[in-house]
């Protein structure tokens, strides 16, 4: 199925991307300028800034209450944007989303970005900032039942880390969902299908994979480590049931569903979830369309909500 229509016309409207290399701060800045101002966005009972303190540090983080109640589920979500790009502002709606459809209270964590806090500064974050939602379930009003935690692209790549918290003796994570994550930061253009067949015209593009992950890499980042691109871990056992969602035109889409595939090849369970047309960055960029604001109610499901 080609690029849905409405992506491709957004896509042909954009200016073309300026030469030379890419500026982190000029990006940054661009990216705020398209968040959707504060009044507009999806009501819910109530969003708060908070900060984890953590041997991490203090990290910021964004609290999402869906509904007044004595106590919640909890969701805790890294945003996207290769490791150098996003934050709670620019992600703020699909905190919303999720929040308003699964009645979890979202914790949406303001890690640290590359280039500069080197890796693995903004992982810590988010390891630090889901052990801390646990050890505060008190303060957080946590129902002591689901703790989820989730991403999207790079986000989904440090969801599915920290996902393997049990090895640290940590067992409370109940879900992990990984929309279009990236899993495998060797960059090979022949190491999947996807990234040949979707290589160009659909968004995010092969060719630029290296460079937009080129700050994270000269932080220290090694993509031979497991840390690094999660698909490397040789043993994907014991982990929490898993959700991978991908778009059909996304050149990341096949380690995200070959990553699936070696959970339940370990034993585990993982649901695999293809959006027809959808390129990569579909749920930041493209949830106003019908069928692609389906991925929160998917999200629901699969948590065993509404």
């Amino acid at each position: 199925m080609p690029l849905h229509s409405e992506i491709a016309k957004v896509l042909a409207a954009l200016p073309p991307a300026p030469h030379g290399p890419l500026d982190p701060a000029t990006m940054r800045a661009a990216e705020e300028q398209d968040v959707v101002p504060a009044d507009e966005r999806l009501p819910l009972h109530a969003v708060e800034e908070m900060t984890a303190r953590t041997p991490s540090g203090e990290v910021p983080v964004r609290v999402y209450t869906p509904a007044e109640a004595d106590s919640h589920g909890l969701l805790v979500y890294f945003h996207g944007g290769a490791f150098f790009l996003g934050s709670l502002d620019t992600h703020d709606h699909i905190a919303r989303s999720p929040a308003a459809e699964t009645g979890l209270k979202v914790v949406s964590v303001g890690y640290r970005l590359a280039p500069e806090a080197a890796f693995p500064a903004g992982l810590d974050d988010c390891y630090a900032v889901l052990r801390w939602t646990a050890e505060h379930g008190e303060t957080l009003a946590w129902d002591r039942t689901t703790l989820a935690v989730a991403g999207d692209s790079s986000g989904g790549t440090y969801a599915a880390v920290a996902a393997r918290a049990h090895d640290d003796g940590f067992h409370h994570i109940t879900h992990q969902i990984l929309y279009y994550p990236s899993l495998d930061l060797d960059f090979d253009t022949d190491r999947y299908p996807s990234r040949r067949e979707d290589a160009v015209g659909h968004g995010l593009e092969t060719a630029g994979l290296k460079p937009f992950n080129a700050f994270y890499f000269g932080s220290g980042a090694d993509p031979a480590d497991p840390l690094v691109s999660p698909i490397k871990r040789t043993d994907l056992g014991g982990l929490p049931p898993a959700l991978v969602v991908t778009g059909e035109c996304d050149p990341l889409r096949d380690e995200g569903e070959l990553y699936a595939r070696r959970i339940w090849e370990a034993g585990g369970k993982a649901t695999v979830s293809r959006y027809a047309g959808a390129g990569h960055g579909f749920v930041q960029h493209f949830s106003w369309i019908p069928e692609y604001h389906q991925v929160f109610a998917e999200t629901s499901a699969f948590l065993g909500r509404r």
